[in-house]
């Protein structure tokens, strides 16, 4: 498997999966160039992207999506309430109704819920053969019933959206600052490092933090955060990074 983060914060999202069969996207926020572009910077053409799985329906996930399947024809992985509410792609040929669980050839895609202000939000565990890279981002929490899928996983990708005093004391109206404090909102850093701290286990080889919150964090934040929790509980792991709005990260070779 290969992996490798276009982009991840309020601007937009979208994350690069090819496994030994098919060329994945999750998410496609941005635009079009900008997806188009950064996939050929690492030298995938986009019109090989055959499968773009949709967390929800927010505009920083999907705002690509339609000028994307005008040129291009991916199917997109999508639950039946998200495609309800998706009025533009009614009609579109190429869909792939999700559950809980997505099998294609010798990848498996365990679709979880998770706890977002958006229609029928969702996680993703992507599995081939011994390889496995989790994706939690826009959650207000971890359900402690899908630990089980979550644990000791090589790659996660992991929400660490906001530092609570920098959000409590910045420029969001208090409606805003509920929400993202919410349980229908996103994880602080707090709480991704106190989550991965119960997650990662003696497979993982490397966590991204995602989805920083340009206003109410920063990434010396984020990472001194992981790093105090993992020192409180005696875990040793030092490859932990963050992804970032505008730039794509390392391809990760799994």
């Amino acid at each position: 498997m290969k992996v490798c983060i276009l982009a991840s914060g309020s601007g937009g999202n979208s994350t690069y999966i090819e496994t030994d069969n098919h060329k994945i996207l999750i998410d496609i926020g941005k635009n079009r160039k900008y997806i188009v572009d950064k996939l050929a910077s690492i030298g995938v053409d986009a019109k090989d992207i055959d499968y773009i799985f949709i967390s929800h329906l927010h505009d920083d996930h999907i705002s690509a999506l339609k000028m994307f399947i005008k040129k291009y024809n991916p199917t997109i992985v999508i639950s039946n309430p998200m495609l309800r509410e998706l009025d533009s792609i009614h009609d579109y040929p190429h869909l792939l109704i999700y559950e809980d669980e997505v099998i294609l050839e010798s990848l498996k895609v365990t679709c979880i819920h998770s706890s977002h202000d958006s229609t029928d939000s969702r996680n993703f565990i992507f599995e081939e053969k011994n390889h496995s890279v989790v994706y939690v981002t826009d959650t207000g929490y971890v359900n402690y019933k899908n630990f089980k899928y979550l644990k000791n996983k090589e790659i996660y990708l992991f929400e660490s959206n906001h530092d609570v005093e920098k959000l409590q004391h910045g420029p969001y109206p208090d409606w805003l600052k509920m929400r993202v404090l919410s349980d229908y909102g996103h994880l602080s850093n707090n709480l991704c490092s106190v989550y991965l701290s119960k997650l990662i286990g003696e497979n993982t080889k490397k966590i991204y933090l995602m989805h920083l919150s340009e206003k109410n964090n920063t990434e010396e934040l984020a990472l001194n955060e992981i790093n105090s929790v993992f020192k409180k509980y005696d875990i040793q792991f030092n490859d932990i990074k963050c992804a970032k709005p505008d730039e794509i990260s390392e391809v990760i070779m799994l």
